[in-house]
């Protein structure tokens, strides 16, 4: 299991008595650390001399079958759930995966100079982090959640690297079961906290968008006295979002709420429009495409606004903020343009990233990946999305995966929709493709879960044409 952080920091060190304090663990046979401990890993192979190593359980592995490869690396120390037979000093603690969140509930506790916003949704939230990351960092240290680093797991790792001239944190939480996010936020002990929107990502754990709605709503459990609720004004679940928000001072934002945009002019790589705050208004240029990310934007403004930071400090962080690596980057590649959205999709993501593409010049070419996480729903969720996006002024749409016929029987075998079971099967296609029209220019728009890696798909015809 490789859950480690890939700070490049250095750590704010421990001692043996505050793993101890942290975790109500004890010492094996009383054989106790002296000197300062550098850090607490997970991930076996880069455990060395200083490091504390943490081993994890879950359903495919034990971490505790490492404890003797980390001592021959130097590691000499581990905190494990059971003594292992290996000469290295041990914390015996009654469970590894929730020591882990107790040592970053730890560092959260011992860092009370620090203002803390928690963001979750369905789609937007790697994005409005961006956001908020460059909005702060402009006047603090900021802690932002790293990569995917959002779970039970990811969210105490984040916590482990808070340090004290860190004045703010901007903690990204997701969930893929119920009572995740009420113990994510527990961690975090958040001053503002919020929802983005409800939509069907990881439709299959819940058993529909209402569960989604339950377990989303967990945030607003744990947010400190004093401190804000941010909720959606416009979404299906808005009201319901308001109830369970409700023990908190509350600020919405979209249409209809304290913060929103108008006169919003959307342009190939950007959007300008007018942000409408408490505040006040100003006109913002961002450095995003779509709609969405407009909405993205107000809500960014107001977990910023709720943690006290001036509107004029608020625009400037938009407007140089810079989107995550495979989140809508433009590429131009000979006369064509790329664009790589292929980080994560969810449904409501796949139709904002294809309003995107209608924005830009030439044939415009879609490439859907699968969509994971949508339990029973896939098949429908895969129909109705091959219906929707034929429906739109696009050139072609190329469908890769598993779903691929689903989404085809959408379209009612629109001659729009090109459908291939793998990445290998769909490369011919697209190379032709370009062939075919040479020399007019191209638009790609390459998108789905995760575990698809259309990247690789997109770098493959980038090499080929």
């Amino acid at each position: 299991m490789h859950t480690s952080t890939t700070s490049t920091v250095p750590l704010q060190p421990w001692t043996a008595e505050q793993l101890q304090q942290a975790t109500q663990g004890e010492w094996f046979q009383q054989n106790i650390p002296q000197g300062e401990i550098k850090r607490i890993l997970t991930d076996s192979r880069h455990a060395e001399a200083g490091d504390a190593f943490l081993a994890l359980k879950g359903e495919r592995f034990d971490a505790h079958n490492f404890v003797a490869q980390v001592a021959a690396q130097g590691c000499q120390i581990a905190i494990v759930d059971h003594p292992v037979d290996v000469d290295i000093a041990q914390l015996i603690v009654k469970d590894t995966r929730l020591a882990l969140g107790q040592l970053g509930a730890y560092r959260r506790q011992h860092n009370p100079q620090l203002k803390v916003i928690a963001l979750t949704g369905s789609s937007g939230k790697t994005t409005t982090k961006e956001m908020l990351g460059s909005i702060l960092s402009r006047l603090a240290p900021t802690l932002i959640t790293r990569g995917n680093l959002n779970n039970d797991l990811g969210v105490p790792m984040m916590l482990l690297e808070l340090r004290p001239e860190h004045q703010y944190a901007v903690m990204e939480l997701g969930a893929s079961h119920q009572g995740e996010i009420d113990y994510t936020s527990n961690l975090v002990q958040p001053h503002v906290a919020g929802i983005l929107n409800i939509g069907t990502a990881h439709l299959g754990e819940f058993g529909g968008r209402e569960g989604i709605c339950r377990a989303k709503s967990e945030i607003y459990a744990h947010i400190l006295p004093q401190g804000t609720a941010i909720v959606p004004a416009q979404d299906d679940f808005a009201e319901t979002i308001r109830e369970n928000a409700q023990a908190h001072p509350t600020l919405s934002f979209g249409e209809g709420g304290d913060i929103f945009a108008t006169d919003i002019q959307l342009h190939p790589q950007s959007a300008q429009f007018n942000l409408h705050t408490p505040q006040g208004n100003r006109l913002v240029n961002l450095p995003f495409a779509g709609a969405h990310n407009v909405q993205n934007a107000a809500a960014a403004t107001a977990f910023a606004l709720a943690i006290g930071i001036a509107l004029d400090d608020i625009v400037q962080g938009l407007e140089q903020a810079q989107g995550a690596k495979g989140r809508l980057n433009f590429i131009q590649h000979q006369h064509h343009l790329f664009i790589d959205d292929t980080y994560n999709a969810n449904p409501t993501s796949m139709r904002a990233a294809a309003q995107v593409l209608l924005q830009q010049q030439g044939l415009k070419v879609m490439v859907m990946g699968d969509i994971g996480e949508l339990g029973d729903s896939s098949w429908q969720e895969h129909h109705d999305l091959g219906r929707d996006l034929v429906s739109l002024p696009l050139e072609h749409l190329v469908v890769v995966g598993e779903f691929a016929e689903a989404a085809q029987q959408g379209s009612s075998h629109s001659e729009k929709l090109h459908a291939f079971a793998t990445q290998a099967e769909a490369l011919p296609f697209l190379i032709n493709l370009v062939q075919t029209h040479q020399p007019q220019s191209m638009s790609f728009l390459f998108k789905g879960s995760r575990y698809t890696h259309m990247e690789t798909l997109m770098a493959d015809l980038m090499e080929k044409i």
